[in-house]
């Protein structure tokens, strides 16, 4: 069984910076499009940074030029890079994994989640 295990929420001032993690248990982060979501109470789940087998990404204007997805292959680690953050930023974040090396084909395997919280 897979499984993705976030770390690196917490709380920080507006303006601030965190580094989220999410290492994956069996087979490698390297060849399928893995992503980074955010749900925020009384919202729906929003994705915020995505790259797929070759390394290409993307991301929704709210946290262009602020939030960068990567990952380490011989670490089977996601990251995600969340700089200048600010209130609007404070959700729940998780990472998830496709089965498949592109992104349209929806994700199967979720982790746990991990709070980030943005105070003004």
């Amino acid at each position: 069984q897979v499984q993705l295990v976030e770390s690196g929420g917490g709380s920080v001032q507006a303006g601030g910076s965190l580094r989220l993690s999410c290492v994956r248990s069996k087979y490698t982060v390297r060849y399928v499009c893995m992503c980074w979501f955010r749900q925020a109470p009384g919202k729906e789940r929003e994705s915020v940074a995505i790259i797929d087998s070759v390394g290409m990404t993307s991301y929704p204007d709210s946290v262009k030029g602020r939030f960068t997805i990567s990952r380490d292959n011989a670490k089977n680690t996601l990251y995600l890079q969340m700089n200048d953050l600010k209130p609007e930023d404070t959700a729940m974040y998780y990472c998830a994994a496709s089965l498949y090396s592109i992104c349209s084909r929806g994700f199967t395997y979720w982790g746990q989640g991990t709070q980030v919280t943005v105070s003004s």
